[in-house]
């Protein structure tokens, strides 16, 4: 049947034009119900085991109106709701309304385990509703929506039999809506029933959580947010250069300072937002639009350390700028852009079934015992970043204690934090696997099982594959070199391997061998989708998640000793100067002689009676090495201290019972060089042949104000930092020594890291050639090739270096496609600082183990200046933490025992006989460690020496005096360097009888 439809529309010019669309309803629309006996569908997805609940006692489906969906999604994401109608009216009303909402609903709509179906009412004939002349759209839609639910109400009752029938329902909040259709008949439920509807779905009592009627929640009267800007008014302001949008990034240590990167009268720079007023409701990661405020009003002195409110104090404390002890020459400081949000641009709240992981504080619950009654209770969330959480619940009593899932819904102007509704319970507070489970979703980790699905792609041979003739077609038979890996002991994710032989002409024939991971993983497939959606294999103390299943990843891609294997080879024609001559690419076959850890390597080039083929190889690579690192510190490359952090597990609890410190050789950085070389020689190639759509990874030059500050500091040693080049930073850091010290330029480097931009990865084709550069490796291009075992990247890197080698193979349009490359890039980015959080997380969760019990003394130096405390780091354990003022010097009225001095970036305290005591950067200091707070489960360190009455603490309860000297950071490329060694972990069970598989823990700031 054919029908029209006649609506005017606006052209560029203003001008008003008719147009007439045609539209064509049909009679063969199937309702997809499977109890249906009329309709032809074969595959039904509505069930006949439909919802039920008490308060209606019959199967049912529900239609929702679009308001349930876009303020009641979380209710509707619940496992617990099933066979859902999804009219088309809805659907597409949701699609120009919310695309965050509709993307949800998609996610629903595709998971067949849910059965929502879409049913496209507005071409259904018996459904379609023709708008009348001037009526209301809103009325019009409701109308529509009414039509269709009758229209299924009445054919179910027909098409089914007679003992099975099955009720639709309407979900709306519209009223007039909701008496509309009671009074055509049909049965409805306002959204104010909801939590009836639910109370009486008994399979489900957590679901009472997750329908809360916030229209009861208590509203602050001290508290009222400013209304954000409109879209308009954001787009007009971002235009004119009134406001500036940035991502939100608030601090680890002050949740109530924010910031965002911009521009400010022609200068990058970060502007600040201080004050839950002037974050107005923004959280972490949100794209925000920032107003300045009057250059009066910009911010002087450094951040505060806000104390956690649920350990610290009533919970509605807040730090006061004027609490914090005296400042003085503040008006010396030179003021920083400060600003506040008048809108959100681009919400980043965490989506079901992600969530935000927390716990309940005892202090917030009024309620007895054995009271089931429900009320509202404060979430404390992990992520210190993120504001408490206001929920309603039933059971809050019973989730103390405990780490708990929470969803956040809202943040009314009215109300001091945002509103939220709980999930589900993870498991108790400080148990390990509760624990680690959480640092996982807290960094959005995929951590399930791999699915059927997904193994289907593995090779049907499993462990019995073998390398066969047909393999060797196009490849380099290479099994008769001397090729050997170098790696972490007990490391079986072998990813890379290296050979190195003289040439009769005089020069070197050097290969790295990278485990050819594309031809088990081909593009597509389930597997490939998986690879890609995890991004990067997530090393943690204790376990190892994969990106690849391990029959690939710990087995037939592995280049494990004595085993045929198929790799990628890049291979050099070095001189004697380690200078290129040429380099050829090659997919190839390797048997590897030999897997040696670093300290066998090592062993083999400092013993020189071994005089084996494969010994000499180890030595000519260790020499070509030396050469090519030098030469890469004359170009400019920074060099910053790397020691690692290794716990030593016990055998049956995986629990640390001792840290140790790694050593680093030789061969760690022979390794590295090769890698590097690698990664620079292909990323050259795959650029010659995707110019546009190349998968490159840049590291752009640091934020010149931080590095400012760092050469303030420097100063008042007798020492200056350059900064206008990577070769200019890397000569001053060099020089940068004090005798007697010789941690101090070890502490140099690490708050150098601070300064830098992370790395990233870029598709070539959305940036112009002169920011490929990387400027912590002094390099102009670089990429990602020698680990695609544990990075999807590389994997990307090895298709387009194979298309690139080979001019007849067919491949892929994606691997062209600008925009799909670059969404990549940004997924795997994410992927790649989120498995880098993890890791520093659990590096995080078994240190407070190892340290539960215990109260330990340790040096430490100050690592960054707090208006009331300061941030030191103990290189012992390469942990970070805060040393906070005492509560009773941010309430007292008499002078407090230390001020913090601005003009010097330090603290200062006069003791009783009136001489000075100071504490600044770089100063060692001696401290107390502990573990503190049941439900955070939190380091306290307190100070110890130098002693400030009123500040610092006794010694009598330390058991243990632990000197260090030597400090562990993380090591990013943003820190300049891209060590393999970091990347191989030990599996639990080997490291807990080897040292363990710790990484190492970056300095946060």
């Amino acid at each position: 049947m054919l029908h029209s439809k006649t609506f005017l529309k606006r052209t560029k010019k203003g001008n008003a034009v008719k147009t007439v669309r045609e539209h064509y309803l049909r009679d063969d629309i199937w309702c997809s119900a499977e109890i249906c006996l009329l309709c032809a569908h074969t595959e039904p997805v509505l069930s006949a085991n439909a919802l039920f609940t008490q308060l209606l006692n019959a199967p049912h489906y529900i239609v929702p109106d679009t308001n349930v969906f876009l303020n009641q999604i979380y209710f509707l994401e619940h496992q617990a709701i099933h066979d859902v109608i999804v009219l088309q009216t809805v659907y597409e009303d949701l699609r120009n309304l919310s695309l965050s909402v509709y993307n949800r609903l998609r996610t629903l709509i595709n998971d067949k385990s849910r059965r929502f179906y879409v049913f496209p009412n507005e071409h259904h004939r018996e459904t379609y509703t023709e708008r009348k002349k001037e009526e209301p759209l809103n009325e019009w839609k409701g109308r529509a929506i009414r039509s269709a639910v009758k229209w299924y109400s009445t054919h179910l009752e027909k098409a089914s039999n007679s003992g099975n029938i099955i009720e639709v329902a309407l979900l709306s909040d519209d009223v007039e809506n909701i008496n509309n259709a009671k009074a055509e008949g049909i049965l409805a439920f306002s959204v104010s029933t909801v939590k009836e509807y639910v109370v009486g779905m008994t399979d489900y009592p957590d679901l009472i959580n997750m329908v809360e009627n916030f229209v009861d929640i208590e509203k602050d009267k001290k508290i009222c947010y400013e209304e954000h800007f409109n879209a308009t008014k954001i787009s007009n302001g971002l235009k004119n250069g009134t406001l500036y949008q940035g991502s939100l990034n608030i601090s680890m240590h002050n949740y109530l300072e924010g910031s965002i990167l911009s521009t400010v009268e022609g200068v990058d720079t970060q502007i600040l937002i201080l004050g839950r007023l002037y974050l107005n409701r923004a959280i972490q990661g949100d794209v925000v639009a920032v107003q300045l405020l009057p250059k009066s009003e910009w911010s002087r002195a450094p951040t505060s350390a806000v104390v956690e409110e649920d350990e610290e104090g009533d919970a509605s404390t807040e730090l006061k700028d004027e609490q914090l002890g005296k400042v003085a020459n503040e008006d010396i400081e030179k003021p920083k852009p400060t600003g506040k949000v008048v809108g959100i641009i681009k919400k980043n709240w965490r989506s079901y079934p992600l969530s935000y992981c927390g716990y309940i504080n005892s202090k917030f619950i009024k309620g007895s015992a054995t009271s089931t009654i429900s009320e509202n209770v404060f979430v404390s969330a992990m992520d210190t970043r993120i504001p408490r959480i206001n929920i309603r619940t039933r059971q809050a009593k019973n989730l103390l204690g405990k780490r708990i899932l929470v969803a956040i819904d809202s943040w009314p102007k009215d109300s001091k934090y945002p509103l939220g509704h709980f999930v589900r319970a993870l498991g108790e507070a400080g148990n390990k696997d509760t624990e680690t489970e959480v640092l996982l979703l807290e960094h959005d980790v995929p951590f399930q099982e791999f699915t059927q699905q997904v193994l289907k792609n593995l090779p049907p041979e499993g462990e019995n594959w073998k390398v066969k003739k047909e393999h060797l077609r196009d490849r380099l038979d290479l099994r008769h070199l001397n090729i050997c890996s170098i790696d972490p002991p007990k490391c079986t994710d072998i990813d890379d391997a290296l050979h190195a032989r003289l040439l009769p002409n005089g020069n070197y024939e050097v290969g790295v061998h990278i485990a050819d991971v594309t031809h088990f993983v081909k593009e597509g497939t389930p597997l490939d989708e998986e690879a890609a959606n995890r991004g990067t294999t997530v090393y943690l103390v204790d376990k190892r998640i994969d990106m690849l299943p391990p029959l690939l990843g710990t087995n037939l891609c592995s280049l494990h000793e004595r085993k045929d294997r198929l790799s990628f080879s890049c291979i050099w024609e070095l001189n004697s100067e380690a200078e290129i001559v040429n380099v050829t690419f090659s997919k190839s076959v390797i048997s590897s002689k030999a897997s040696l850890t670093y300290e066998q390597a090592q062993m083999r080039i400092d013993d020189l009676k071994m005089q084996d083929d494969l010994t000499k190889s180890i030595r000519i690579l260790n020499e070509l090495a030396k050469k090519l690192r030098q030469r890469r510190l004359i170009k400019g490359a920074l060099v910053l201290a790397s020691p690692e952090v290794r716990f030593q597990l016990d055998f049956d609890s995986q629990d640390p019972v001792d840290i140790e410190m790694k050593e680093s050789r030789e061969t760690n950085a022979l390794v590295e060089e090769f890698m590097l070389l690698a990664n620079i020689s292909v990323a050259e190639k795959i650029h010659s042949k995707f110019s546009k759509s190349a998968l490159l990874r840049n590291h752009p030059s640091p934020i010149k104000e931080k590095l400012e500050e760092l050469a303030k500091a420097l100063s008042s040693f007798g020492l200056s930092m350059r900064f206008d080049s990577s070769k200019s930073l890397s000569d001053s850091l060099d020089k940068a020594v004090i005798k007697g010290d010789s941690y101090f330029n070890t502490l140099l480097r690490i708050l150098t890291t601070r300064c830098m931009l992370p790395a990233a990865y870029i598709c070539s084709g959305s940036f112009e050639a002169k920011d490929y550069k990387h400027y912590g490796l002094a390099t102009n291009i670089y990429t990602h090739f020698t680990s695609p075992i544990r990075r999807y990247s590389d994997v990307i890197v090895h298709r387009m270096l194979a298309a690139s080698i080979s001019p007849d193979q067919a491949y892929s349009n994606k691997l062209t496609d600008t925009r799909k490359i670059q969404e990549l890039c940004e997924t795997l980015n994410h992927r790649h600082r989120m498995a880098q959080m993890a890791a520093r997380s659990s590096v995080e969760l078994h240190t407070n183990i190892y340290f539960k019990g215990k109260v330990e003394e340790n040096n430490g130096y100050v690592a960054r200046i707090l208006k009331n405390g300061f941030i030191v780091l103990i290189p012992k354990y390469g942990i970070e933490g805060i040393v906070y003022f005492p509560k009773n010097q941010t309430s007292s009225n008499t002078t407090p025992p230390v001020v913090y001095n601005s003009h010097d970036n330090c603290l200062e305290s006069t003791t009783e006989t009136g001489s000075k005591i100071s504490i600044k950067l770089f100063d060692q200091v001696t401290v107390q460690v502990s573990v503190q707070g049941e439900a955070i489960q939190k380091l306290k360190i307190e100070l110890l020496k130098p002693f400030i009455h009123g500040f610092s603490v006794s010694t009598d309860s330390t058991k243990n005096n632990n000197d260090a000297d030597v400090m562990d950071i993380d090591e990013d490329e943003s820190n300049s360097l891209d060590k393999k060694n970091r990347s191989k972990k030990k599996e639990s069970r080997e490291s807990s009888s080897g040292g363990g598989s710790g990484k190492r823990k970056k300095i946060k700031g």
